[in-house]
């Protein structure tokens, strides 16, 4: 986790200071005539990994936290043609993806941890995930500015995942070792097992990204962003668990235009 704050203090801190001192300068107005934009952006991510549709072996839903996903980014976008009102931008993002969830399944494929020994079959019962991802971003956005308040914006986005945890237990109920119709494991009074897909995950994430900002004052910015993960976020080869799992997530948050 250390060498993952520094990296992200090493990427963040030149934008940072290149644009700080462009403001104090003529250079930052000069940019702007020629239809240059800089905007530093915090925000948070709400949703989740899910799949699309939800399958049959995932009875209910009992329990769903998002937690909370920061995320900062600083891009830049260049305004084209003599009106200004289409742009290409592009910047970096340091974000994190999660949620805490809990469900009522039948038959769900997975691999858990019983005694110590590691144990593959249908799991009928309660499933308990923690997922969570630490991800470099780069975004390649078309803009419109619609008037002089509000930007649309649609286009793709690249991740490289720097850190990952997939994780949970079952309990209360049992699993049928190998096949369907396998021999009986009993997960009852108190018993759970345990398991962890985390060295499975992706680490190159692709996706589509939409969003709209509005300009509340001079430069400051209000934001959101819909993000939708076009790959599983396990690695192809992965077949443990039998359903694609997407990242789709709602960014709110603000933003600073220098």
């Amino acid at each position: 986790m250390k060498n993952i704050i520094l990296l992200i203090l090493g990427i963040l801190v030149p934008f940072v200071s290149a644009i700080g001192q462009n403001e104090s300068s003529q250079t930052l107005i000069n940019a702007e005539k020629n239809g240059w934009e800089y905007e530093m952006k915090f925000g948070i991510n709400i949703g989740g990994a899910s799949p699309i549709p939800l399958p049959e072996s995932i009875r209910s839903i009992e329990s769903y936290n998002p937690k909370f996903n920061g995320m900062i980014e600083g891009n830049a976008t260049r305004w084209i043609g003599d009106s200004k009102k289409w742009g290409i931008s592009a910047g970096i993002r340091i974000e994190s993806k999660g949620m805490h969830a809990g469900a009522t399944v039948k038959s769900y494929s997975t691999e858990v941890v019983d005694d110590g020994s590691k144990v593959s079959g249908y799991w009928t019962g309660y499933v308990n995930t923690k997922y969570n991802s630490i991800l470099m971003t780069v975004p390649i956005m078309a803009n419109y500015k619609l008037n002089d308040r509000w930007n649309l914006r649609a286009g793709i986005y690249m991740s490289y995942m720097l850190d990952g945890d997939f994780s949970g237990y079952v309990s209360d109920g049992y699993l049928r070792q190998g096949t369907p119709t396998g021999q009986k494991i009993l997960f009852t009074n108190g018993k759970q097992g345990t398991y962890n897909f985390s060295d499975d995950l992706r680490h190159i994430q692709t996706g589509i990204q939409i969003g709209a900002s509005w300009l509340a004052y001079k430069h400051f910015r209000l934001n959101g962003d819909l993000e939708w993960g076009l790959n599983d976020i396990f690695e192809k080869n992965f077949k443990t668990v039998s359903f694609n799992m997407y990242p789709i997530y709602l960014n709110i948050g603000f933003g600073y235009k220098f």
